[in-house]
C-alpha cells in the first residue's frame, strides 16, 4: 500500500472506524535513517492503534527504526516480509526475506529489544517453487521462536520474478485453507489472514477460523465498506454518521494541513471513493479531481463536491 495508506488516509479512515487497526504504508529503514525521519514518522493522535510497517533486512537498521517507531508513539511496529516488487527485492527485503528466516529472526529479535512494543510480520503462504504449507511452517517456526507472536498472512505464494506486484495480488491462487491450518497448528499465536477480501461478509467468515483479517486495496477503494466494521466484528457502535458527515469532520484536519502548507489534493485523493456506487458519486470525485489541484484550493473545494451530492433528492442518497 505504498504511496496510499499514508496519515491522510489514515485520518479519514478513522473517522469511518474506531476500533479498526491501521497500518502506515512500507517505510523502508533507509528513508528512516538517512530521509526526513520527522515526515516519514508523522501522524495524528486520533489514529490509534496505528502501527508502523517497515521494509528492510539488517538487524541493526530495523532495530534503530523500531526504536524510532516506538518513540513517535506507533502502538506496534511491522516487519514487511511479503512485497514482491522487483525493487524491494533489489534492496534484499519484502517477500525474498521468507527465504532467510533466520534473518528474520534475527531482526524481530532486534526489533522487539529495541522498540518495546509488540512486533509483527507480515508474509506470504510461500515464495516461487516453495511447497506453501511446510515452507510457511518453517517459516513460521523459526521467526515465532524469537519473539513474534502475529504473523499477517496473504493467503497467496509470491512469485519473485516473472509476474508484476499487481500480477502477484491476482495470479497465485488464494489457499484461505492454508492460513487456517497454520492457526490450528499453532494456536498460541495471532494469525491475521489478507488477500482478496472485498465484505464485512467475508471478515465474519474467516473470523471464525483465524484471529484477525486485514483489509487493503478494498477498504481504500471502497471506504465507506468499514462503516459497518465497528458494530459487526468488535461489538461496538458505529463511528461515523453520514457520509457527507464523515467529511465534515474532516475539515478541520484538511484547514490545519492546509495552513502548513500540504496542498488539497494530497489529501482528497484519498476520499474519492467516499460515495461510490452511490448516486452522485461520478459527479463528486469530477469536481474534487478536477478543482484540488488548482492552485490555492481550499475546503471550498470540499464543500462544492459535497453540493453536488446534497443536491440530489434525499431519497437518492439514503
Amino acid at each position: 500500500m505504498m504511496d496510499w495508506t499514508d496519515r491522510h488516509d489514515r485520518h479519514f479512515l478513522r473517522l469511518i472506524t474506531r476500533r479498526a487497526r491501521l497500518y502506515t504504508e512500507m517505510i523502508t529503514t533507509g528513508a528512516l535513517i538517512h530521509g526526513d525521519r520527522e515526515r516519514f514518522l508523522r501522524f495524528d493522535a486520533s489514529e490509534h492503534p496505528v502501527a508502523l510497517q517497515l521494509g528492510g533486512s539488517e538487524p541493526d537498521a530495523l532495530a534503530r527504526c523500531a526504536e524510532f517507531g516506538a518513540g513517535a508513539g506507533y502502538d506496534e511496529i511491522n516487519l514487511n516480509c511479503g512485497c514482491p516488487s522487483d525493487r524491494v527485492q533489489a534492496a534484499q527485503f519484502g517477500a525474498c526475506l521468507m527465504q532467510d528466516s533466520a534473518r528474520v529472526a534475527a531482526g524481530v529479535a532486534a526489533m522487539r529489544q529495541a522498540a518495546g512494543v509488540p512486533v509483527t510480520v507480515k508474509c506470504r503462504i510461500g515464495v516461487d517453487d516453495t511447497e506453501e504449507y511446510a515452507f510457511l511452517r518453517a517459516f513460521v517456526t523459526t521467526v515465532a521462536a524469537a519473539g513474534c507472536d502475529t504473523f499477517i498472512v496473504h493467503a497467496r505464494k509470491a512469485w519473485l520474478s516473472g509476474l508484476s506486484p499487481k500480477e502477484n495480488r491476482e495470479i497465485p491462487p488464494l489457499r484461505y485453507e492454508t492460513v487456517y491450518r497454520l492457526k490450528q497448528d499453532f494456536p498460541s499465536l495471532r494469525v491475521v489472514l489478507n488477500g482478496g477480501v472485498r465484505t464485512l461478509d467475508a471478515c465474519a467468515e474467516h473470523l471464525r477460523q483465524v484471529d484477525g483479517v486485514m483489509l487493503g486495496r478494498e477498504a481504500y477503494e471502497n471506504p465507506w465498506l468499514l462503516a459497518d466494521a465497528d458494530p459487526r466484528l468488535f461489538d461496538d457502535g458505529p463511528a461515523h454518521g453520514s457520509r457527507a458527515e464523515v467529511l465534515r469532520r474532516m475539515l478541520p484536519y484538511i484547514e490545519r494541513e492546509l495552513a502548513e502548507g500540504t496542498p488539497l489534493a494530497h489529501i482528497t485523493r484519498h476520499v474519492l471513493g467516499l460515495y461510490r456506487g452511490q448516486p452522485g458519486g461520478r459527479a463528486f470525485r469530477r469536481v474534487l479531481s478536477q478543482r484540488a489541484h488548482a492552485a490555492g484550493a481550499g475546503i471550498e473545494v470540499v464543500e462544492a463536491a459535497l453540493a453536488r451530492i446534497e443536491s440530489l433528492p434525499l431519497e437518492a442518497v439514503a
